[in-house]
């Protein structure tokens, strides 16, 4: 009780401090602790994990997520549909990360509005290529070489529904081949944002991933597959005298347990109690911040045209530290410019001591070239 205590009072004196109302208050701290009931192991359960990789430079520098800024990035809608808006209008992207051992990955988007029912559409098209293989056989005789990847279509919309709250949503075909093997898969996104301009804060709500398997690899009944369903939410602020944002994102909302359990693994941890043993309040403040994303984002020049970025992800931090190495795994940084019509972007995400994926993006208004 006294840590819940204490956790009630450090809420309060942020969001207090943030200029944010009662009324979102408690639903946000439900969120964040009411998966303290759930004690599911994390990963190695889902497919199509491809979705949740960074789909831009932008995004991969500021922590590999960003549910919570609403301009003319048309990018953000594959995270979050709430965030479509006009200023999407006509905006294309195209974007490309280089990953691990010649691995492909990439994203490409477009953005309409349509002023008579004044939402705003987006389509967009995420693939990962995982290159060509050796296949062989029992004997470990080469036959050959085989190709796997995998593809995610996407349309969606969103709207402002009143002056502060946007509503939106995303509908997804999956489909993976894995050298003769192939499964599909549609999946669902709801999410919702409120902005206050007033104040330059914004909240998001994002429920991803939600929906079924059509088809499996084997072609079989699906026996346990799942989709990488979560939910996320987040703040952003918007400094009134300093030309910075920073935002702050609560990932796996709907599982608590986020710790990878090694029985091989050494017992050893930063959060130790007096008898340097972990104790229970150590392993619930190593959960809650595996939940933590943090970035932020500089924007300089009158019209915003120059961008630095950096991010933090402590989830990645600490499954993908080696120990006794240092490393900035975790981390990312990035920059971004707008020269005429194309605003370029580069962004760097360190996954581990062997390095990080460097993310490529170019994006221009077509409206632009009129």
């Amino acid at each position: 009780m006294k840590v819940l205590e204490e956790i009630k009072c450090f809420n309060q004196n942020i969001f207090s401090s943030l200029n944010i109302g009662k009324d979102i208050f408690l639903p946000i701290c439900l969120l964040i602790f009411f998966p303290l009931l759930l004690q599911a192991q994390f990963g190695g359960r889902y497919l199509y994990k491809f979705v949740n990789l960074p789909s831009s430079a932008r995004i991969a520098s500021l922590g590999g997520n960003l549910i919570t800024v609403m301009d003319d990035d048309v990018n953000l809608a594959f995270a979050n549909p709430a965030l479509l808006n006009p200023e999407m209008h006509q905006q294309i992207a195209f974007n490309h990360s280089f990953h691990f051992e010649s691995i492909s990955h990439g994203f490409a988007a477009f953005g309409h509005h349509t002023e008579s029912i004044e939402t705003t559409f987006f389509g967009g098209v995420k693939y990962i290529n995982y290159g060509e293989f050796q296949q062989t056989d029992q004997f470990f005789q080469q036959l050959g070489t085989f190709k796997a990847k995998e593809l995610a279509a996407t349309i969606g919309a969103g709207r402002m529904v009143n002056e502060r709250i946007s509503l939106g949503a995303n509908i997804k075909y999956l489909s993976s081949r894995l050298e003769s093997y192939n499964s599909s898969a549609i999946a669902v996104d709801l999410a919702a944002t409120y902005l206050d301009t007033a104040s330059n804060f914004t909240f998001s709500f994002v429920a991803k991933n939600m929906g079924t398997i059509l088809s499996t690899y084997t072609g079989e009944e699906n026996r346990g597959e799942e989709l990488p369903f979560e939910i996320q939410i987040g703040l952003s602020k918007k400094l009134r005298y300093l030309p910075f944002r920073f935002s702050i994102i609560y990932h796996n909302a709907q599982q608590w347990n986020l710790l990878f359990d090694d029985p091989n693994a050494e017992q050893g941890t930063i959060f130790i109690d007096d008898n340097g043993i972990t104790g229970e309040s150590s392993v619930f403040v190593q959960n809650l911040f595996r939940h933590f994303i943090f970035n932020g984002e500089f924007l300089i020049g009158a019209r915003e045209n120059f961008r630095l970025r950096f991010g933090y992800n402590n989830f990645l931090r600490q499954d993908l530290t080696v120990p006794d190495f240092g490393s900035l795994a975790g981390f990312s940084f990035g920059a971004g410019i707008k020269v005429n019509r194309f605003r370029l972007d580069f962004g760097h995400l360190v996954y581990h001591i062997a390095g990080g994926v460097t993310h490529l993006s170019v994006s221009t208004n077509l409206k632009e070239f009129k």
